[in-house]
């Protein structure tokens, strides 16, 4: 069973569409979403386990425009 994390993301002010394009590129990004409030963008990621989540965040997301980043951790479902 594959870890799910979804990742609230701030960027710099002009840089959300950009960044939204380079994230939906990511292997096992599953959705990326521009929202409005606190953060700027909601992206949905599935790896093999927590250690792979946090790889691919701090290689792939965190990149030229995001400003911050919070990454919550799925631990099951409804």
């Amino acid at each position: 069973m594959k870890t799910k994390a979804f990742i609230l993301i701030e960027t710099a002010v002009g840089r959300t569409r950009e960044v939204a394009q380079s994230l939906s590129k990511v292997e096992g990004m599953q959705s990326v979403d521009v929202v409005t409030g606190p953060y700027d963008i909601i992206a949905l990621l599935e790896a093999v386990d927590i250690t792979s989540i946090g790889d691919l965040v701090t290689e792939h997301v965190h990149v030229t425009g995001v400003v911050r980043t919070v990454t919550c951790i799925s631990v099951g479902s409804g």
